[in-house]
């Protein structure tokens, strides 16, 4: 009997080793201009279209996960801001004019961390 000349492997083996192929294509509907545009640039570049397109988007999700969001970095930084300085107040305390600025550089300081974090936690 012959040997074979394919190893036999598993529908999940396959669909593990089909997840690390690119297989999956993704499309966008361009205008010719704009097609020709991205086809001129990349091959500027020595680089296949398709290759500089997946690229761009996988360097932008990257670039996107390293600098959050600067709306929601101020959003953070105004609720930080309200919280620190609204509970002195209910409590009936005072806050000085130091005090406040004092606040502010912190808050600006901790704000893309904060918003940083935030982005982290949503993509779990």
């Amino acid at each position: 009997m012959g040997m074979a000349l394919l190893k036999a492997i598993s529908n999940k083996e396959f669909d593990e080793e089909r997840g690390t192929l690119r297989v999956f294509p993704v499309t966008a509907k361009l205008t010719r201009e704009e097609r020709e545009t991205i086809t001129a640039f990349a091959k500027a570049r020595s680089v296949a279209r398709g290759q500089w397109i997946r690229d761009v988007l996988l360097a932008e999700i990257e670039r996107a996960s390293q600098h959050p969001d600067i709306g929601l970095a101020e959003i953070l930084g105004v609720r930080l801001l309200l919280v620190n300085v609204l509970r002195p107040l209910a409590a009936g305390q005072r806050v000085s004019p130091e005090t406040f600025d004092k606040l502010l550089d912190e808050i600006s300081r901790a704000k893309h961390d904060l918003a940083a974090k935030v982005t982290a936690e949503r993509r779990r």
